[in-house]
């Protein structure tokens, strides 16, 4: 038996485990804070056990790794490397579906030289994004073309049906990462220019954009998409960008929550025992009483009957809601805020959304490429976000079980000899593109 320990049980952590625990010669460990979100995703499976783990519980940590072939940590990004210098330890593989981080990067020799695979960025975005990228480019490249333009936009977003909300948006996974990914700035190549977004200006920098048969949607810069000319082998492109996709309405709300503080980690605890009210008029310096919206929409220079206030009022921060208290600062304050309004309800369905466009040179021709993922989640079971984060990562694993992905070292999986297996193998679990080319 080849045995695999999950960390974490997580919102995308189910169809993995059900993917790896389908495998007739695999034996699945689920480890997590919450053993009944495990249990409930191990079932009756006679090949998986769910155990109780914390990560600062070091010698469980040892002893989980030491028993299993292959760790998989869908923890939060920041433990990974813990788990991986875990693994290094006790030569096992890793697999994870977060950005290579620079203290992952750095176990890269120290990986090649004990034979260990450290395989990141192996779920959506990042992952399908960077393995549906790289077979266009790199059959771009057989033909003897080189790629002048590419730009790459994905979201994670109601299907139109649950679109139901103000915002525009529901989460089907951390609402933290989702407004922390807003603080950061960004910077693309555009026409052949470098451009830099300080993060203040991130919501202000987007543009509206068609996907056929949804309409049009907000596209804006995600984080830097500069190193990805090199990731990609695409060093003299003209143009390259990588962004998020929302409905239209997010990005001018979003700049006025960050503009008001929200997006704050600083601790607050003069406003324990308070309210949401309380916290946006302290937030933009207005004290107490008096008309606290007139006052927000004051400090955002709108008028008081914008959208953007509307979506603020129907949010609840103008409101008495008492402000949490497990949580001292205002950005985990309107996590929870946000977490209770926007999720989705039984029977809904998510939809993610992926598509690149590339603009690929040839002798005496040009040609325009748009590969196009729409994925919908399952009403009453798995999300959309979940199977295209989840299964990635669950495929991955296997491939490196299986001896079919051997090569040492910290690595995403932007090879042939990885990224074609696991297309292949997601199409067959219903996640494939659709993809149009248009002389230019």
């Amino acid at each position: 038996m080849k045995k695999v320990v999950v960390f974490g049980a997580g919102l995308v952590a189910a169809p993995l485990v059900e993917y790896l625990l389908r495998q007739p010669d695999f034996q699945v460990t689920v480890a997590t804070r919450t053993v009944s979100k495990a249990e409930k995703m191990v079932g009756n499976a006679t090949n998986g056990k769910a155990m109780a783990f914390t990560i600062d519980q070091e010698e469980k940590l040892k002893e989980l790794v030491k028993e299993h072939n292959i760790a998989v940590s869908l923890l939060p990004y920041t433990h990974h490397v813990k788990v991986a210098r875990c693994c290094l330890r006790h030569g096992k593989h890793i697999v994870t579906t977060s950005y290579v981080s620079d203290a992952m990067k750095a176990l890269d020799e120290e990986a090649k030289n004990a034979g260990i695979i450290l395989l990141n960025e192996c779920g959506l975005d990042p992952g399908i994004d960077h393995m549906s990228a790289m077979r266009i480019i790199h059959n771009v490249q057989a033909k003897g073309g080189k790629i002048a333009s590419f730009t790459s936009f994905c979201g994670g977003l109601p299907a139109p049906e649950a679109n139901t909300n103000p915002f525009g948006y529901k989460f089907s996974w951390s609402p933290r990462g989702v407004l922390l990914a807003g603080k950061n700035p960004a910077e693309f190549r555009m026409d052949g220019k470098d451009v830099h977004i300080e993060s203040k200006d991130l919501f202000a920098s987007y543009r509206m954009m068609d996907i056929e048969g949804l309409g049009e949607f907000e596209a804006y810069p995600n984080r830097d998409s500069l190193p990805y000319k090199e990731i990609y082998g695409i060093e003299d492109t003209d143009t390259i960008l990588r962004g998020t996709l929302r409905y239209p309405g997010w990005c001018q709300t979003l700049k006025a929550i960050a503009d008001i503080g929200y997006l704050s980690e600083e601790p607050m605890p003069e406003l324990a025992g308070k309210t949401f009210k309380d916290l946006t008029a302290y937030l933009v310096g207005a004290g107490e009483g008096g008309h606290i919206q007139q006052k927000v929409a004051d400090h955002l220079g709108l008028d008081r009957s914008a959208h953007q206030m509307e979506r603020l009022e129907w949010l609840g921060l103008f409101s008495d809601i008492p402000l949490p208290r497990e949580h001292d600062n205002s950005l985990d304050m309107l996590c929870s805020l946000m977490e209770s309004k926007m999720q989705y309800q039984k029977n809904e369905r998510d939809m993610i959304i992926l598509q690149h466009n590339f603009i690929a040179k040839y002798k005496g021709r040009k040609e325009h490429i748009v590969s196009t993922l729409i994925a919908y989640g399952i009403p009453g079971g798995y999300t959309a976000m979940a199977r295209t984060v989840g299964l990635p990562a669950a495929i991955a694993t296997k491939m490196i079980l299986q001896g079919e992905i051997t090569e040492p070292g910290v690595h995403i999986p932007i090879k042939p000899g990885i990224y074609n297996p696991i297309l292949d193998e997601l199409e067959k679990e219903g996640i494939g593109f659709g993809e149009k080319t248009e002389a230019l």
